[in-house]
This record gives C-alpha cells, sequence and structure tokens, in this order.
C-alpha cells in the first residue's frame, strides 16, 4: 500500500470536502472508543475499592459462631442456645486433618481507650498469634501479638488506625506507650492499619487486640469462645469442609446436624468467588457495549466511505482514464477510512484517559478511599491498532466498489 505526499493531500482534500459527514461519522467512533475505555478503566477502580473490604483476608476462610437451635434434637427442645469453647478447637485440629490454622476468638464490646486526656471508643479482640494468617494486619508500627505474649499472658495490644489517631493524636511512634482499655493498662505494641471493612467482631481499624490468655482471664470468659476462626491447606475447598465441620460440632452439642441455623459458617471462599464472578460478568458487559459502539461508528465510518465513493464516481473515472491503476484508488480510499478511524479514536483515548483521571481524583478525595481508575500504555496502542484494523475492514468495501468504476461508464455518467 503505498503512502506519499500526493496520497496524503488526497486524502485531506476529501475530508474536507466531506467534512460535516466526516465528523457524525467520526463522532461515532469517538464515543465507541471513549465507552470501552472508560468503562474498562472504571472497572478496574470499582474492582479495587470492592477487594478493599476484603483487604488482609484469607481466601479460604471460615467463620463460626454459635446461635440458637432451630430443630429439636434427642429430648431437647429447639431454641436452646450453646457456646463454642476451647474443646472445640482441638476437635477440629485433631479431627479434620485438612485445615491448616484453627484458631478462637473472644472480643468485648463497648470499651474506652484512654491515653492521657485523648479517649476513644473501642472494642477489644482476645486472639493467639496464628491469627494473623485469618486477617493479616498491615503494621505501620510495631509487631503483632506473638506466641510469648500468650503463654506470658502480656498486657499488650495492638491497636487500629482510629484508636491511633484517637489517642496519638500527635502521631509518631507509639509503641511502648501505654494506654488504659476499661480498667487495665496495656503497652502498645503495634499499630495496625488494616483498611478491610470485612470485620470479625468489630472493625480492625477500631480494635485493641491483645493475648487471648489474658482476655480470657480478664473478661472472665472461661472456656468458651465467640469464634472459631479456620483456614484449609492449599488446593482445599472450605465448602467441601462445611458439613463435616457442622457434624462435628453437632455431636459435641447435642443439635441437629442438620440445623444449620444452630452454627453459622461464614466462608470467604464464596465470598471471593462471588465477586470474581461479579466482575467477570461487569468485564463481559464492558467489552460487549464497547465493542458494539465501536463497530456502530465503524458501520458509519464504511457507509460515508461509500457515498462519498458515488459521489465522485467521475474523479475516480477520470483518474482511471489517465492512469492511475486499482491499487491506486484502493490505497486512497482505504487510507481515508484508517485516517478517519484513528483520529476520531485518538480523540477518544485522549478523552477518556482524562475522565479517568477526573474520576480518579474525585475518589481519592472522598476519606478512606483511593483506586486506580486508568489504562494502562499498552491497552491505548492495543486500541489504536485495534482502530487501525477497523478502518481498513471498513474501507474495504468502498474500495472494491471504486475499483469496479470504468473510466467510460463515469464519462458518460457526467
Amino acid at each position: 500500500m503505498r503512502f506519499d505526499l500526493d496520497s496524503y493531500r488526497e486524502i485531506t482534500d476529501s475530508l474536507v470536502r466531506n467534512k460535516s459527514r466526516s465528523l457524525l461519522t467520526g463522532f461515532g467512533v469517538f464515543w465507541g472508543i471513549f465507552m470501552l475505555l472508560f468503562l474498562m478503566g472504571g472497572g478496574a477502580g470499582l474492582k479495587q475499592l470492592v477487594s478493599k473490604n476484603f483487604e488482609g483476608f484469607a481466601t479460604n476462610t471460615t467463620i463460626m459462631f454459635s446461635s440458637e437451635t432451630t430443630k429439636p434434637w434427642q429430648g431437647f427442645k429447639r431454641g436452646r442456645y450453646w457456646n463454642l469453647n476451647y474443646t472445640d478447637v482441638e476437635r477440629m485440629k485433631q479431627m479434620v486433618p485438612e485445615l491448616e490454622t484453627v484458631t478462637p476468638v473472644i472480643s468485648s464490646w463497648r470499651q474506652t481507650a484512654v491515653n492521657g486526656t485523648n479517649s476513644v471508643n473501642a472494642n477489644v479482640k482476645c486472639v493467639k498469634a496464628d491469627y494473623s494468617k485469618i486477617e493479616e494486619p498491615k503494621l505501620r508500627f510495631g509487631r503483632f501479638i506473638n506466641e510469648s505474649d500468650e503463654a506470658q499472658e502480656r498486657k499488650v495490644c495492638v491497636i487500629g488506625r482510629r484508636i491511633y489517631e484517637g489517642i496519638f493524636p500527635e502521631g509518631g511512634d507509639p509503641c511502648g506507650s501505654f494506654i488504659k482499655v476499661g480498667s487495665v493498662y496495656y503497652q502498645v505494641i503495634g499499630v495496625d492499619y488494616n483498611s478491610g471493612n470485612m470485620s470479625i467482631n468489630g472493625s480492625a481499624d477500631q480494635a485493641v487486640v491483645i493475648p487471648l490468655s489474658l482476655g480470657q482471664k480478664i473478661y472472665h470468659r472461661g472456656t468458651n469462645i465467640d469464634l472459631l476462626c479456620v483456614t484449609g491447606r492449599s488446593g482445599v475447598r472450605m465448602t467441601s469442609l462445611e458439613d463435616r465441620m457442622r457434624q462435628i460440632l453437632a455431636r459435641s452439642h447435642n443439635f441437629d446436624p442438620t440445623d444449620k441455623q444452630a452454627v453459622f459458617m461464614i466462608n470467604t471462599e464464596q465470598m471471593f468467588a462471588l465477586m470474581d464472578n461479579l466482575f467477570t460478568g461487569l468485564n463481559f458487559l464492558i467489552w460487549l457495549v464497547g465493542l458494539g459502539t465501536i463497530l456502530a461508528g465503524i458501520i458509519g465510518v464504511s457507509n460515508i466511505m461509500m457515498v462519498t465513493v458515488k459521489e465522485r464516481t467521475t474523479e475516480i473515472g477520470i483518474r482511471r482514464a489517465i492512469g492511475a491503476t486499482p491499487r491506486d484508488i484502493l490505497s486512497q480510499i482505504i487510507l481515508e477510512s484508517i485516517a478517519l478511524t484513528l483520529a476520531a479514536g485518538s480523540l477518544g483515548i485522549v478523552f477518556a484517559v482524562q475522565m479517568l483521571r477526573l474520576t480518579q481524583s474525585i475518589v481519592n478525595h472522598i476519606p478512606d478511599m483511593s483506586a486506580q481508575f486508568q489504562i494502562d500504555f499498552w491497552t491505548a496502542i492495543i486500541a489504536a491498532l485495534l482502530l487501525t484494523l477497523l478502518g481498513v475492514i471498513a474501507g474495504l468495501a468502498p474500495a472494491s466498489r471504486a475499483m469496479s468504476i470504468k473510466p467510460v461508464d463515469a464519462m458518460r455518467e457526467e
């Protein structure tokens, strides 16, 4: 395909002569590529925002807590409440070898954390060191609870972001400082900046985390626990273990193994799968809408080029009569089509990038929200190449019509 200065002048003159139709057709291509790229960037940013709700959580976790029974069982009436306990922890470890982590949690609500004259509302979360495998902390200062803290019942704590900002307004590293929670003083050993909105007995940013053995005595919980959190080994689907774990608890606490209301199980594996399926469907919809709009614009380009060829029948016939080859006619029509689609598409790419930047700026000014609403460089390059290919396809039919024009017929029409 030849492209020289004369060809460029011819293409430019043609587009100028048909500028009103070119603008109308170019708008279809512009809008199509803008819709596709803007929706792609917006979908990626939205996925980041939704994913932040699950930030720090293991994808193969099941969280169990007890409730009232809804079915009678072996002489026991329905409506009976029971409690998880430390024995259940050991049973799970021994009877379900597919589990990698089995850890209990107890909590105390409506507490007040105080440092000097500063105070904030807080929830106390009592955990073991391996709880970090369930809800991974994002430590800005210090460390998390370890096994020595648990064994020695140390009065230490890890505080969440809002607790830190509320009682240490001056900032800095608070590790080593003492705070009062309820009637007990704890030494701060870490600050957790986990921003996930999915919470286990309270949000991480409003929690004061202490060793489980210490919390058990301070809050007089005996052997009872609030939650039992487990993770599966690599390759194990937690959904396949739910019935077995429910049966183990049912035998221990005398309730019907088919009573799913007696023990609630929150499976993060299902939640992550639901989110993945949601965004897979969203991406399919984005491509469907975007490509459909682009194809509509390309069809418009082809139709306009067809009208242009018809109007220029005499011109093309004269060119053929004075020696222009079919290849010359073909190259001019296709290059006009490519120029039109690329010009409109490039404006669409630039506009989509600017709108995504504006969207990102607005979202990032919202407290506790940040995401990258953008498309990468190679996506823009692929979009430009796609437009070039579609421009060639759009110009094939008009070019074929132009090459079929005979000089004699063109002169006769004139």
